[in-house]
């Protein structure tokens, strides 16, 4: 009998679940899970593991996957937090996380989070703009497209061909409200006093056209206008690009996955190389996030290393960074990482790169490169491992990080006279 609920942890061991073929089908295809096959050991189960997707998603025909993340919930949510908008104040003041209340599981935590979010966003009205609006009418309003009604009407009048700027609550800013609102409600495990008030806050904004799904969110552009509306735009963005698409495996039918997924492995790399990014603007740096550069002279190897600080003039790279969301190994290396730590190095013409990863046995590991020409202190290349750990408080990894800053700044002791 297929369960109707499944709970799995991240990155842990496979879990044997009864399970349709059909449902089976669209989990291995979707890409949610690390793996999804057939168990051989019994028949009409599947092998279910994961990977570094955190959150809830519904297969149809199967159960509900749950997957539970490592690091804390509110902790998690800090990380997304401060990635999407460091520095504005919406994060909680005593533990800089955002609101996710008593909740403990990703999809619950973050529909209380938006549903704030976006309460605090209308609490003075639903804000309203003014768009172009083209259509046929009957009287004239605004100013008449004559092309258009050349082309479609051969100059006869009415109806009219007109165009003007309407003031309504039809903004880009509400359609990315309601649209995350309308997500939140057909995701599984929201508490109902949370969707109670997410429904009330889609009747507000009825005004705004629904999104299609597959499109291009709408933009918007940060203003003095829109600014109550910025942290919950934020985070909406991040529910509706975190919703899993549909999925077609191959010679079969469409198979909808519906959930919200975070990727923790792109949400380590995102919040290190944003907190890096803002810890060395007080240095006078420039940090450039995925910055891309090669590493043939024919520019058909790519490299693109989270971080490249550079000098003030905004040319000169003086540091370079990449966040792996790891567990250091029993010998504490990523021989791989350390590989490619040493390209960036190369490419960029530095004496030294730096990686980071969410938990190690130490808290730094260095090792220098053999065969590497010397540099002024009759040193030849060298790599720095760092380990960042999630379960402390959000002040101590911002603290942590600040001192790495420091360092790829160069105030580091081993360069102090």
């Amino acid at each position: 009998m297929t369960p109707s609920e499944v709970t799995l942890r991240e990155y842990g061991p496979a879990v044997s679940v009864p399970l349709g073929a059909e449902a089976g089908r669209a989990l291995a295809a979707s890409g949610v899970l690390s793996s999804a096959a057939p168990d051989p050991g019994r028949d009409g189960h599947w092998s279910l593991r994961a990977g570094s997707r955190v959150g809830a998603v519904r297969t149809p025909g199967g159960p509900v996957v749950r997957i539970m993340p490592k690091t804390p919930v509110r902790r998690l949510f800090f990380l997304l937090g401060f990635s999407l908008d460091p520095a504005r104040a919406w994060r909680d003041s005593r533990e800089g996380t955002v609101d996710t209340g008593a909740y403990d599981d990703v999809v619950p935590a973050l529909a209380h989070a938006v549903e704030r979010r976006i309460e605090a966003a209308l609490r003075r009205g639903v804000l309203q703009g003014y768009r172009e609006v083209e259509e046929s009418a009957l009287v004239v309003r605004g100013r008449i497209r004559e092309a258009e009604q050349l082309r479609r009407h051969f100059g006869r009048t009415p109806p009219v061909e007109i165009a003007y700027d309407a003031y309504t609550a039809d903004t880009a800013e509400n359609r990315l409200l309601r649209a995350a609102a309308e997500r939140l409600l057909r995701l599984p495990g929201v508490p109902g006093p949370v969707r109670r008030r997410l429904a009330h806050h889609r009747v507000r904004l009825a005004g705004a056209a629904p999104l299609i799904r597959g499109q291009e969110l709408p933009r918007w552009r940060p203003s003095r206008l829109n600014s109550r509306y910025q942290p919950a735009l934020r985070l909406a963005e991040a529910v509706l690009r975190g919703s899993s698409p549909e999925h077609r495996p191959a010679g079969a039918d469409p198979l909808a996955v519906d959930g919200f997924l975070l990727d923790m492995n792109r949400l380590f790399e995102d919040f290190v190389s944003v907190a890096l990014r803002e810890a060395l603007r007080e240095h006078g740096m420039v940090a450039r996030l995925q910055d891309v550069h090669h590493l043939d002279t024919a520019g058909l190897v790519r490299l693109r290393p989270d971080l490249v600080v550079r000098a003030g003039d905004g040319r000169t790279p003086v540091a370079v960074v990449d966040a792996k969301y790891k567990v250091e190994k029993a010998d504490g290396l990523h021989n791989a990482d350390l590989y490619q730590a040493l390209a960036y190095a190369t490419v960029l013409g530095l004496r030294e790169a730096h990686l980071v990863y969410a938990a190690g046995r130490r808290p730094e590991r260095r090792h220098e490169v053999r065969g590497t020409a010397a540099g002024p202190d009759g040193r030849g290349v060298r790599l720095y491992q760092h380990s960042l750990d999630l379960s402390r408080e959000p002040g101590q990894l911002l603290a942590a990080l600040g001192q790495l800053a420091g360092r790829l700044a160069g105030d580091r002791p081993d360069r102090r006279s």
